[in-house]
């Protein structure tokens, strides 16, 4: 008796241990085997009709101290749409929705009442508090639809580097970079459909080390410091402000490695609401994809090329008589004076035409037209930017002579900004060609990242010729702009300003202009080069001495302050 009741026991036992093993291996099924699957299916309940969950990798900005801040990434939205199949009274489901939200009434109608259309798009909306209060209405044909959006935590900040993603026009539902790092990194970004649910154990069993080192997808750390980024959007929207320009720009780069640390330009744009641009053109980055005639700025250049090839020292001297004939055409001084004779140095301080022609002239046809090729001025630099254009340079195989004068002051020959700072920058960084690049590293879902190695390194002149020409642009900074007052005391800045006349599409030039200037501090040890440009500039505007010599000092000061570079001048220097 004994035995059988014993036996029972087992028995019953035996068959809650199954029913327990059969109950745990179908939860694991549903759970884990099908759980991707049925994740799936309820996120479908809430995403938009006949599309994907639209998924790409994210973009950061970095802090000086490594920190990453999102410049770029997926926020959830939801589309509120009625099936007009199933809404049974237009007007009172449209009376409790304007209660929540602006809809406009006539729209709304228009929508509701539409015949075999199962999804009609009404608005999206953002708000956690509201979508509750929606889906608590349980209002006949009206829905939410799930829809992953890009989205830009910084807004305006760094939009054209940034650039846009957008639908393509063949293809409503996909999804690719328009212009910035989007559209050049577009291959990196991109996701397919298939990445958004990947099976866990799949994942985990599988070759993590042949995954890991995979870069073709991933993530952008940008060089772009965020907060060095803010203060130059914050310097060009003042100048654009006050001078009431047609467009302001400008850029930080660290000129020994071409790391680009702030790059901005108005007109701008909000890459969060981009479709309400009447014109394309806003995207366009015109430090990159734009040509300028330079002005003076390009002076150092010429004189960079004179020292080097051992035709001028900064002591050479010359009659400037404040104007030169050339071809039958008369080149003049900005102010129209005649300075009588001066030296190189006077040459930089005093921004002087005729001193530039006169080293061009030096030099000979063949020897100017090498240097400024070899400065890169008609090639393209290789920054990690689309539709980079080339500088236009073919005055300088012309067989006028004034045509080569012209451009040894920055007239006649049409540079991108980006390529006159590469060729600038080389002035400050001992005497070399660098590349400009704005992506600092990659990093795939394993964590791996792939670092941005700088370009091959061009030599462009010798390193005392850097140091020459950069001991006549500290002194130019310190003595020359406006009189000297805007020296430091405790830094050395090297720095020229550019005002040139701009071309009016017809063979000549117009009363508009531009105005430039170029600095890179600490001077002998330089961490910062700074570019920045205004298209006529108005409201009393003269040169760029008076426009923007404020704003690139306050510049300055902020990044020598915000990195704690340490002082490179004593008190002696004073």
């Amino acid at each position: 008796m004994k035995s059988g009741n014993a036996n029972r026991i087992y028995f019953l036992v035996a068959v809650v241990l199954v029913y327990v093993a059969i109950l745990i291996s179908r939860l694991f099924y549903l759970q884990i085997i099908k759980g991707e699957e049925f994740t799936r299916t309820a996120d479908r309940q809430y995403v938009k009709p006949s599309a994907d969950i639209f998924s790409r990798g994210s973009i950061y900005f970095q802090e000086k101290d490594e920190n990453l801040i999102s410049a770029a990434t997926i926020k959830t939205d939801y589309i509120l749409a009625v099936n007009p199949n199933i809404i049974t009274d237009p007007e009172a489901s449209y009376s409790l929705l304007s209660t929540l939200l602006t809809i406009p009434h006539d729209d709304f109608i228009a929508k509701a009442v539409k015949v075999n259309d199962p999804y009609e798009p009404i608005t999206k909306i953002d708000n956690d508090e509201i979508i509750r209060q929606i889906r608590e209405l349980k209002i006949p044909g009206v829905n939410l639809y799930k829809e992953n959006v890009r989205f830009y935590p910084a807004g305006k900040l760094s939009a054209h580097t940034l650039g846009i993603v957008a639908q393509s026009k063949n293809d409503g539902n996909n999804f690719s970079g328009k212009y910035g790092v989007e559209r050049s990194y577009e291959d990196i970004l991109k996701r397919d459909g298939s990445s958004l649910y990947v099976n866990f154990f799949a994942e985990m069993f599988s070759n993590l080390k042949e995954e890991s080192s995979d870069l073709s997808a991933g993530d952008l750390v940008l060089t772009i410091e965020p907060n060095v980024e803010n203060f130059l959007y914050k310097t060009i929207g003042d100048l654009s402000a006050k001078w009431n320009a047609d467009s302001v720009a400008g850029l930080v780069m660290d000129p020994k490695t071409g790391k680009i640390l702030a790059m901005s330009s108005l007109p701008d744009f909000d890459p969060n609401n981009f479709r309400i641009e009447k014109s394309v053109s806003v995207f366009r980055n015109p430090l990159v994809e734009d040509v300028f005639e330079m002005g003076s700025i390009i002076k150092p250049l010429t004189l960079s090329a004179g020292i080097d090839a051992g035709v001028i020292t900064p002591k050479t001297k010359y009659n400037d008589k404040g104007f030169i004939l050339l071809n039958g055409k008369r080149i003049e001084n900005h102010d129209h004076k005649s300075m009588g004779e001066v030296d190189m140095q006077a040459v930089i301080d005093n921004s002087l035409n005729t001193g530039a022609v006169y080293v061009m002239q030096k030099l000979g046809r063949d020897k100017f037209r090498t240097y400024m090729k070899n400065f890169g001025l008609g090639e393209k630099t290789g920054i990690d930017l689309p539709n980079e254009t080339s500088g236009l340079i073919s005055n300088i195989d012309s067989k006028y002579e004034i045509d080569y004068a012209t451009s040894a002051f920055g007239q006649g020959i049409a540079l991108s900004p980006i390529g006159a700072a590469r060729a600038l920058s080389a002035i400050a960084n001992g005497g070399v060609l660098v590349r400009p690049y704005v992506v600092d590293r990659i990093v795939n879902k394993a964590g791996i990242s792939k670092v941005t190695e700088p370009g091959p390194k061009k030599r462009v002149m010798k390193v005392s010729t850097s140091r020459q020409i950069t001991d006549m642009l500290v002194h130019a900074f310190d003595y020359g702009l406006v009189g000297g007052k805007f020296k430091l005391k405790q830094y050395r800045v090297a720095a020229k300003t550019g005002t040139a006349q701009m071309p009016d599409g017809r063979g000549g030039y117009s009363d508009d202009t531009l105005h430039s200037f170029f600095g890179y501090f600490p001077a002998y040890n330089p961490k910062f080069f700074v570019l920045l440009y205004m298209v006529d500039p108005k409201n009393g505007a003269t040169f760029s001495s008076d426009t923007m010599s404020e704003p690139f000092t306050n510049l300055a000061k902020f990044l020598l302050n915000y990195y704690e570079v340490l002082p490179d001048r004593s008190p002696i220097n004073l």
